[in-house]
């Protein structure tokens, strides 16, 4: 009987191996494919954990209430106005606010093992990396439409139209995906991910308080006019009012994507860099 049961184990081994040896190996995934799945596990974190969306959600309103609400009367003279200015503005924030969120994200597959076994992976290095700001942007997105949506629900109204409300929201994507490099760098340098979340918050705050989102730089002193003045975030808000208004400012709109593409030519090889060796 035992004899019989080695024969056939023989033949069962055999016939595997016969089927691998004639089998086709296939192919080896190419670098978009690789980083379109890795984009696609960011959705599909989302779709298991929808509490990530509260902060391209509630937060973008919150900010926009609270602002046009509160300050609308006292700065713009009305919240209609005021709402007018600062829409663009809180577009620019509101998104911006998210690209912390990939260092985070980042830290948090580092210090749980998961870098480890994407290492293990034979697929394009960066791919996941590449693919987890792919999946970031799509946040960016549903963050800016829900800022646009709850300003146009609260009586704004563009005059470039829907045109104009997108192609805002498309350079604020574009310049969120530069940014978000620079807190990738972050999510690998930083032992937590509130650390990281400290150090991202503790960097973007001055800057797009600093800025012209909330007032018109002309009525603030000389020297914080100067500096809000050349600041990216000041740039960009501008770029976006521009658009929303029909009236494209070329210049600011040029510096927005040379600023971003500054940033992801920078900081994107630190990131590989680090990743390799963390």
């Amino acid at each position: 009987m035992s004899s019989a049961t080695s024969v056939t184990d023989g033949a069962d081994t055999a016939a595997v191996r016969q089927a691998i040896a004639t089998t086709a190996r296939p192919p080896r995934p190419g670098p978009l494919s690789t980083a379109l799945t890795f984009g696609w596990r960011g959705m599909l974190k989302v779709k298991h954990v929808p509490e990530q969306l509260l902060d391209v959600t509630v937060t973008p309103v919150m900010f926009l209430l609270m602002f046009t609400y509160l300050f609308g009367g006292a700065i713009a003279g009305s919240t209609s106005a005021y709402l007018d200015y600062t829409l663009p503005g809180l577009l620019v924030m509101s998104v911006l606010f998210t690209t912390v969120y990939s260092g985070v994200s980042l830290n948090t597959d580092l210090t749980k093992g998961v870098v480890d076994r994407f290492r293990s992976l034979p697929i394009w290095r960066p791919a996941p990396l590449l693919g987890s700001l792919l999946g970031d942007s799509v946040r960016y997105v549903i963050a800016g439409t829900v800022i646009i949506t709850v300003g146009v629900a609260l009586g704004y109204r563009p005059d470039a139209g829907v045109g104009g409300a997108v192609a805002s929201l498309a350079l604020v994507v574009v310049f969120s995906f530069g940014l978000s490099w620079v807190f990738s760098v972050l999510g690998l340098l930083l032992r937590s991910p509130n650390a990281v979340m400290n150090a991202g918050f503790m960097g973007i705050f001055p800057l797009t308080f600093l800025s012209n989102v909330f007032v018109d730089p002309e009525t603030l002193p000389g020297p914080l006019q100067a500096f809000v003045d050349v600041n990216p975030i000041s740039i960009l808000a501008t770029a976006c009012r521009s658009l929303m208004d029909g009236t494209p400012d070329g210049e600011a709109i040029v510096i927005s994507l040379v600023v971003a593409a500054a940033l992801a030519a920078i900081f994107l090889p630190i990131t590989t860099r680090l990743y390799r060796s963390r």
